[in-house]
């Protein structure tokens, strides 16, 4: 009878121990697969990611070979295509009103800008915003003691500058099929002081005093790959 228990919880044992070693088979199973998916994820999205910037730069580099072209002298960044233009290429000292000059370049530059940031479709299907920023140095201006005082008049003339440019922006003879997308993204910001240029450890005024042109691009998230690669995702209850 002790024999046949014995042999009885062994028999119960081994059932027992192939049972787990299946679950933990399972188990494995499942984590491999979930770490595949989530490379797979992982690698789509890193190349898409990659594909977006790589796009910019394509753009970046059409604009400064057209800008260079017409000689426009426009500080253009190879990467992202964000765009820095001095001010004195479009007002005058202290003023948000533009120069005739300056409209002169603007009736140049834009043009170019928005037909070529707007023409190649994988870059303008991904457009969520385009900035214009107007930013100033940091000199005091007579009359005004506080820095709060400083920083909110420049940001009014930095603010204003950066509208003056949009404004002026759909005068210009650019191709107006792009014009629902233009006002669909653009805004203007005012910066003030707050992003001086800084040249070996001291602010470069004239350079501070500038206008800026960026493109916001949106990026594919992962959530949104995986929808997009009908790959399971996770869901809020």
């Amino acid at each position: 009878m002790i024999g046949k228990r014995y042999k009885s919880n062994t028999n119960e044992d081994e059932n027992e121990n192939v049972f787990w070693v299946t679950m933990t088979d399972l188990m494995l199973g499942l984590t491999i697969v979930f770490m595949s998916l989530f490379i797979m994820a992982m690698t789509g999205f890193t190349q898409n990611k990659i594909s977006s910037q790589s796009t910019q730069s394509e753009v970046a580099k059409d604009l400064i070979k057209k800008m260079n072209a017409q000689k426009i002298d426009a500080q253009i960044d190879v990467v992202t295509g964000q765009v820095k233009i001095s001010d004195l290429e479009l007002f005058e000292l202290n003023s948000y009103n533009l120069s005739a000059k300056g409209k002169k370049y603007l009736d140049k530059f834009i043009p170019i800008y928005v037909n070529t940031i707007f023409s190649k479709k994988e870059l303008s299907d991904k457009i969520t915003g385009v900035v214009i920023q107007g930013h100033t140095d940091s000199q005091s201006y007579a009359g005004l003691h506080s820095k709060e005082e400083q920083f909110t008049k420049n940001m009014e003339l930095s603010l204003k500058r950066a509208n003056a440019v949009a404004e002026y922006m759909f005068k210009t003879d650019y191709n107006k099929k792009y014009s629902p997308m233009l006002t669909k993204n653009l805004t203007v910001e005012g910066k003030s002081f707050t992003e001086p240029v800084i040249i070996s450890g001291k602010e470069d005024y004239k350079k501070s005093r500038r206008v800026e042109l960026k493109m916001i691009v949106k990026e594919t998230s992962i959530q949104d790959f995986l929808v997009k690669s009908a790959l399971p995702t996770s869901k809020a209850k």
